[in-house]
């Protein structure tokens, strides 16, 4: 797992868990600027509450940072992040370009 590949190099990473601490909208937005993306590139799709209210919608960046603080488990996870660089660890190895590109 991502959080394994983290621990096996001995590297300080956050980890948070988003379903037991949502994110504040603030805290969202700099999470987006670390990872470079947008709100809509880090929907989970696969989840029932995607198919129930969002699928098929075309919505703005506001409306999904609005749907992301109103249901935390849209948010991909998991997520690490390190100085002012994050990286979705799906799949784990992603987390591996975080670590060896820093400097």
């Amino acid at each position: 797992s991502a959080c394994e590949i983290v621990a096996s190099r001995g590297i300080e990473a956050t980890i948070v868990e988003y379903l037991k601490t949502p994110p504040t909208r603030a805290e969202l937005r700099a999470l987006l600027q670390k990872l470079g993306m947008k709100p809509e590139e880090i929907v989970r799709r696969g989840e029932d509450v995607f198919k129930e209210h969002y699928v098929g919608k075309t919505l703005d960046d506001e409306q999904w940072l609005d749907a992301l603080l109103t249901h935390p488990i849209l948010i991909e996870r998991p997520i690490v992040v390190r100085g002012d660089k994050a990286v979705i660890g799906r799949p784990p190895e992603k987390v591996l370009d975080l670590l060896e590109n820093e400097g």
